[in-house]
């Protein structure tokens, strides 16, 4: 029976996590050997390099016995689940709460607002300064008056360095330092920031903008997540591109690190139009797998809410991508590039062409949340299946290289949305041969983390199972 892989995450039922709460509940807690042998089991049947871990094949171990002396050698499921990974796996994940990872896909957060990146000290001297990428309306950091480009080199009055960032950045609410940079040297400024973490929804839809340039319409949009729920706000953003009349399109997915699969080709159907029910890509399975699961995901001309796609009809696309855009979003890049022009503007992206999706510590094969086994929180996105374009390239470990490289400069973001903004006038400097063109500094950085990397759903590519 083929899956259908459509992100639809499960509202989170108040009568079944307070079951965790209800003393008078006698609810059987699993045991470290239960939840180890979930994720046995998972692995075991969904992984997509099952193949890499001798552990994880189907004749390994001769009695179930045998398995759980084997499972029972780890002192947890974090360590278990590490040892089972293969090598080329950069992504697959484990978490103890999966609640807090569907508030997470659904774009619910703890935030305070401030979305940064973490970059090193051009100085060798292993600091970290911390650069503000974006502010999201009306939280702290909004009401605080931050704004993108500011610097800041502390926390809590500690210089943040490579060994104390996570820790630092951890707590519910800290004091920033602000500082200024100018290329070469971090300043502080002496001004503290309080900044505090509140329950957070983020509209991943950032930025909707038309310019009309030598009386030509471009479309801009800056397109932070590809979160199911927002689905039709997207849609609607591109039905005013479409009532615009754009002839141009340019998508801003610097800091984008993926999400929904299903999203992903939405949002290509919406770019293009002309390519409905034609290949978009297909997928990779593992060997026991494939013939069952393995399905060719088509261009469509409608979102999961039965409204019509938006769809502009474009022969070319500007997609401005940093070290940071992931997973979905190089989804879009590869889906499209056999089809139409996709000039890539900024910084070679992650390298992430495979998809995961939840499973549950449930009966195999639907692994699903309504049998889920309520002693325990724990769940898996492992990667179960890898895509490949419809001229069949994968397998981009090292990113997808840009047409037009331009590294962000730190110490000159510029105003996202600004026909002056670097990475933005780039792409319009190529569209418009004419304009005047922004010259880069010549500054390499290197950019250790940023606020999203604490995220359970850090540069994941989902689908549902």
């Amino acid at each position: 029976m083929k899956k259908n892989i459509l992100l639809t995450l499960v509202a989170i039922s108040i009568i079944f996590t307070s079951c965790f709460e209800d003393k008078d509940d006698n609810l059987q807690i699993s045991s470290t050997l239960d939840i180890q042998s979930f994720i046995y089991r998972g692995l075991n049947f969904f992984y997509l390099y099952k193949a890499d871990t001798p552990e994880l094949a189907d004749d390994a171990f001769a009695s179930e016995g045998e398995l759980n002396t084997f499972l029972s050698t780890f002192i947890s499921p974090e360590s278990l689940f590490n040892f089972l990974l293969s090598p080329q796996d950069r992504f697959s994940l484990l978490v103890d709460d999966y609640i807090a990872l569907e508030n997470a896909l659904s774009g619910i957060t703890i935030n305070h607002g401030m979305e940064f990146g973490l970059v090193f000290y051009p100085d060798g001297s292993g600091n970290v300064f911390g650069y503000m990428r974006y502010i999201l309306p009306g939280s702290d950091a909004d009401a605080k008056g931050l704004q993108r480009g500011m610097i800041f080199n502390t926390i809590d009055g500690q210089q943040i360095n490579e060994n104390n960032f996570s820790d630092l950045l951890e707590p519910d609410s800290y004091i920033i330092g602000l500082a200024t940079f100018d290329g070469v040297t971090i300043t502080p400024t002496g001004e503290n920031i309080t900044l505090v973490k509140t329950e957070y929804t983020e509209n991943p839809v950032f930025i909707t903008r038309t310019f009309t340039i030598e009386g030509q319409k471009v479309g801009y949009l800056m397109y932070n997540a590809f979160t199911r729920e927002f689905d039709p706000q997207l849609n609607a953003a591109f039905g005013q591109f479409q009532a615009n009349g754009i002839s141009y399109l340019i998508i801003d997915l610097r800091y984008n690190g993926g999400g929904s699969v299903e999203t992903a080709i939405d949002l290509s159907s919406m770019i293009t139009g002309q390519f409905n029910n034609q290949l978009f890509v297909s997928e990779i399975w593992n060997e026991d797998r494939q013939a069952e699961y393995s399905e060719n995901k088509l261009f469509n001309n409608t979102i999961y809410t039965g409204e019509s796609i938006n769809s502009l009809n474009l022969t070319q696309v500007y997609i401005l991508t940093t070290g940071r855009t992931a997973s979905a979003s190089e989804l879009v890049i590869n889906g499209l590039d056999p089809y139409i022009t996709v000039t890539q503007v900024g910084e070679t992206t992650t390298g992430k062409f495979q998809a995961s999706f939840l499973l549950y510590d449930a009966p195999a094969p639907s692994f699903s949340r309504s049998q889920a086994n309520p002693g325990h929180t724990y769940a898996m996105l492992p990667l179960v299946f890898k895509t490949v374009n419809s001229v069949g390239f994968t397998d981009f470990v090292d990113g997808l290289d840009p047409e037009i490289p331009l590294d962000e400069d730190f110490s000159n973001l510029g105003v996202l949305g600004d026909v002056n903004e670097p990475l933005l006038a780039a792409a319009l400097n190529d569209i418009f041969p004419t304009r005047s063109r922004p010259q880069p500094s010549g500054i390499l950085y290197e950019e250790i983390s940023d606020s999203k990397a604490h995220l359970p759903i850090y540069q994941i590519m989902i689908a549902e199972n």
